[in-house]
């Protein structure tokens, strides 16, 4: 089960160093976005497309033939990468699967980043749970909610969920496999890079595979 909101350790990723790159497994293909739209895709198949990597006691994050891979090595640690893009309102949509570790995890989407203390996280986790926190001063916080929620909608243990977020004006909405989980405003932040999250709860040992990156224009 997936506990109320905590506060965190945070990894901040700083190597640049590419591993090994492949065909994506997740889906048939990126997402689709009329290309007038389109402002950044990625199936993670080329090491050198721009995300930060890391290989520390911690965690890892690598490039793999699956997609980026991220690996949460420490309890209530978060783990984040950005491809260093500067957005206002987008629309992002992503493809991830557990690949390993404990059901109670989180992982999904990241708006408007400036830096380590400063960005919104659109999240859902292998045990069905939802919500979506604002990073600021260190800490996560839970925006409109006092633990995240429960939904059919996210698919549980090693199934792929395909991720969307809309962050557009002061409204902030996630959605799990087509379905709508929660929107909420917030103002607090209005423009900044994209990027993806995955961490762990009481439990070490979380492997998110993350395929299919796109950013659109909402």
């Amino acid at each position: 089960m997936a506990h109320p909101f905590r506060l965190i350790a945070v990894g901040l990723l700083l190597s640049m160093t590419g591993l090994a790159c492949g065909v994506s497994q997740l889906t048939s293909g990126l997402p689709t976005s009329p290309s007038s739209h389109l402002l950044f895709q990625d199936d993670f198949s080329d090491s050198s497309s721009g995300w930060n990597t890391l290989q520390s006691e911690a965690g890892a994050i690598e490039y793999t033939a699956e997609g980026l891979r991220f690996q949460v090595n420490q309890m209530r640690y978060d783990l984040w990468s950005v491809p260093s893009l500067h957005l206002g309102d987008v629309h992002v949509e992503v493809d991830a699967i557990k690949s390993g570790g404990p059901d109670d995890n989180d992982f999904g989407i990241i708006c408007r980043y400036s830096d380590e203390n400063h960005f919104y996280a659109l999240l859902v986790s292998s045990d069905g749970y939802y919500g979506i926190s604002k990073m600021e001063n260190g800490e996560h916080n839970l925006l409109g909610m006092d633990g995240m929620r429960l939904s059919d909608a996210v698919n549980k243990g090693t199934a792929a969920n395909h991720l969307r977020a809309d962050c557009v004006g002061d409204t902030l909405t996630l959605y799990a496999n087509g379905v709508k989980l929660y929107e909420v405003k917030d103002a607090s932040y209005s423009s900044g890079d994209v990027g993806l999250i995955a961490g762990s709860f009481d439990q070490p040992g979380v492997e998110i595979v993350f395929d299919n990156f796109m950013v659109a224009k909402p």
